[in-house]
């Protein structure tokens, strides 16, 4: 049986790189929801019923335990799969708890970048008022690398310009962590490492998330039996989703540590 890893496009590739490097014997079903993405500009009713269509379909080939790889599906929908569901179900959120504490003795500040979606939920609002008792806690929204990600633009001028305009707010140099809240992020680290002062701090949530899943599998019996197989599925033009899937996949797997 396979490791269901499902994200609205191309994005959760970030944390499946992760998974197959600490869990190569597994087999693994990705599934993009190309139709729909991106789920950050939508609005919740819609990205929930898009979220219950994708696991049906994921269920219909098969899997022993599921991971949300997107941050923005994880708030609004991982509770109520992991009610109707009796399989694992992993969910992720902001990596906003290390960051704080990576900067609990200085005077820097952390920066969170998400959908705007995932910033407007209570689960994220929650996640900071518990963790960030100094009000180090910044965030911005950046739609605009989730379009280019789909795109398989992962670096070059156009998402460097992009950064360039959506970062000129802040004094970058007042942040000691940064963090990537949705899963397309890491996939332009190169040009986030152009922009960002030297010895800033970029971190994400999927080796928090793929720890997380070996916990799981392990304490019900369920690790092993594959071999680092993936299966790609995809709810809009699966032969163009997987070309860019397969892009950012490879582009993922250069940046895992």
């Amino acid at each position: 049986m396979r490791i269901g890893v499902f994200d609205s496009g191309v994005g959760g590739a970030t944390v499946l790189a992760e998974a197959l490097r600490m869990l190569p014997a597994e087999d693994y079903l990705y599934y993009a929801d190309t139709l729909h993405v991106p789920y950050g500009e939508k609005s919740k009713e819609a990205v929930r019923g898009y979220i219950f269509e994708g696991v049906e379909r994921m269920l219909q080939m098969g899997m022993k335990a599921l991971v949300i790889a997107c941050n923005t599906a994880t708030s609004i929908a991982a509770a109520e799969l992991r009610e109707r569901y009796s399989f694992p179900i992993i969910g992720m959120e902001p990596a906003v708890k290390p960051a704080v504490l990576r900067n609990a003795d200085g005077e820097k500040r952390v920066l969170v970048l998400a959908t705007r979606l995932t910033l407007k939920e209570n689960k994220f609002k929650q996640l900071v008022s518990a963790v960030d008792q100094r009000h180090i806690v910044d965030f911005l929204a950046l739609p605009g690398l989730v379009e280019l990600a789909e795109q398989g633009i992962f670096s070059g001028a156009e998402p460097f310009r992009y950064l360039e305009q959506q970062l000129a707010q802040f004094d970058l140099s007042h942040y000691g962590t940064v963090v990537l809240g949705c899963t397309h992020f890491p996939l332009f680290e190169s040009e986030l490492r152009r922009l960002l002062p030297l010895g800033t701090d970029i971190i994400d949530g999927a080796e928090g998330t793929v720890k997380h899943l070996i916990s799981t599998l392990n304490q019900q019996g369920l690790l092993g039996g594959g071999s680092g197989n993936v299966l790609f599925q995809a709810s809009g033009n699966e032969g163009a989703s997987k070309i860019v899937f397969e892009a950012a996949l490879a582009n993922a797997r250069s940046f895992v540590r």
